[in-house]
């Protein structure tokens, strides 16, 4: 991988984490990662970035459908305790 095509990952990792804020962003990494490495050994990298950003939205996508883990970043609903008055 050239310094490129490193620089396009990297995008592609910012905009998925972006777009998949609610999920752990490691599990977002971990995806586009496994994507990539789907395209070692490839003598055409040109479209590499695309193809990686497809198919980690695909499995992303496959993920959620799976009830993926929430990131921790995600605030859990508050506990609201009602007193009353007498």
């Amino acid at each position: 991988m050239d310094a490129t095509e490193k620089q396009h990952i990297d995008a592609v990792r910012a905009r998925l984490v972006r777009r998949y804020q609610f999920l752990d962003p490691h599990l977002v990494g971990e995806m586009v990662d496994t994507a990539h490495h789907r395209f070692d050994g490839c003598r055409i990298r040109d479209f590499v970035p695309l193809l990686v950003e497809r198919a980690a939205i695909r499995s992303l996508d496959a993920a959620l459908a799976a009830g993926a883990t929430l990131s921790a970043t995600v605030p859990a609903p508050a506990r609201v305790e009602h007193h009353m008055m007498i």
